[in-house]
């Protein structure tokens, strides 16, 4: 899609895909600031495949710049884990800070939080973390066995789907 022919939606569109807030995007493009109308204007089907289309060609633009910086710099993912564990071991170690002529000047340095984030890091790589989610059961299947469960929402599934399938 090309520009809109109109320029103060144009400019609200790119506003918009900016990340500016639909009142001050409203307000950029040269309209009155009113959240109600800048509202409505995002919901003009138009407007609102602009706003699409200008996030997908700014992501394809990011994925792209993203592929070359890769490429560039030679990083794998090798290279990142190596990285991060001798940043972990180095923060681990008493290392002397040194002046801007590498003499060192008496104080030595432990970084914990250094050696907490690489460590997290690496351990999240290697999927050594899982993600712990409160899963609580409504009062009213409590206590109620697995299998009773399984039968139960079998039973809701097909009930759901044979009334999904006679429309």
């Amino acid at each position: 899609m090309p520009t809109l022919p109109n320029a103060k939606q144009e400019r609200f569109a790119q506003e918009c895909a900016s990340g500016k807030t639909l009142e001050v995007a409203h307000g950029e493009a040269g309209y009155k600031a009113d959240p109600r109308n800048a509202q409505k204007l995002r919901k003009v089907p138009h407007v609102a495949r602009r706003v699409d289309e200008i996030l997908q060609e700014r992501e394809k633009i990011h994925a792209q710049s993203t592929a070359k910086a890769v490429q560039r710099l030679s990083l794998t993912k090798e290279t990142i884990l190596a990285k991060l564990w001798e940043n972990a071991q180095r923060a681990s170690q008493v290392i002397p800070v040194t002046d801007a002529d590498g003499m060192p000047i008496g104080i030595y340095k432990y970084d914990g939080a250094v050696v907490n984030r690489a460590c997290e890091l690496l351990g999240k790589e290697l999927g050594m973390f899982i993600d712990r989610t409160d899963i609580r059961v409504h009062a009213k299947y409590e206590g109620v066995p697995l299998p009773k469960l399984v039968e139960h929402l079998s039973s809701l599934t097909k009930r759901l789907a044979d009334e999904s399938g006679d429309e």
